[in-house]
């Protein structure tokens, strides 16, 4: 297994708090690795320091072996780390089009098109007056216009419907299948067991569990009904 990204004894937190308590975790190239757990359980936390729009306190984050500690946010998405938010990063004075043109960077937008065919009837429509189904589809777009090479999602279900969350999680399956590496938060249990290579989880800033999906089923966690699927 080549590990993408390594997390070796994070500390970080909002001020005096802090909310990850020495993590460790590696993040393996090529697989959809999940991070599940309760509320306020460090999850999008971890993201944000991934990201680098949080500063670890203390500990190291490696990329493919490089300190990425002092990267800033935009050189890490320049070199290929994206996130995409929970509240799903898209501009929402701006048509569909425009967004998906921002993303593609003058590449062919029918990878978006193809995927998630209703936004090609709403190409002239403003993306913020989309559901919030199409709205997230248009900001997974980004992931499907230019690939990046790791890709951080942050609540991909939330506030969905359970048909249009499955097919946003059938879309990141596929771009991990394809080389993607994908660290995927999310509080859908059963579809992250479904699709998931391995599974970390967080509980109240420290790593309780680490393994795979199999393992997880028909155990009680926190915060979640028994596993199941």
């Amino acid at each position: 297994m080549t590990v993408e990204l390594s997390l070796r004894g994070v500390r970080a937190g909002y001020g005096a708090v802090e909310v990850l308590h020495g993590i460790d975790l590696d993040v393996p190239a090529g697989a959809l690795t999940a991070l599940i757990g309760p509320n306020g359980a460090g999850k999008t936390t971890l993201l944000s320091v991934l990201a680098g729009l949080l500063p670890v306190t203390s500990g190291a984050i490696r990329w493919r072996g490089r300190r990425i500690d002092a990267m800033a946010p935009d050189q890490r998405s320049r070199a290929g780390l994206v996130l995409v938010p929970e509240r799903r990063g898209i501009f929402g004075t701006m048509t569909v089009r425009d967004n998906l043109e921002v993303f593609a960077g003058g590449r062919d937008l029918s990878p978006a098109l193809d995927a998630f065919p209703v936004l090609e009837q709403r190409l002239t429509q403003l993306a913020g007056s989309l559901s919030g189904g199409e709205q997230q589809m248009l900001a997974v777009s980004r992931a499907l216009l230019r690939p990046p090479q790791v890709l951080l999602i942050d609540e991909i279900s939330f506030g969905l419907a359970p048909r249009v969350t499955r097919q946003l999680f059938d879309v990141v399956a596929h771009l991990a299948r394809t080389g993607t590496t994908v660290v995927l938060v999310d509080q859908y249990l059963a579809e992250v067991l479904r699709l998931a290579d391995l599974v970390y989880v967080l509980a109240r800033g420290d790593v309780a569990f680490a393994g795979e999906p199999a393992e997880l089923r028909g155990r009680a966690l926190p915060g979640y009904v028994a596993a199941t699927g």
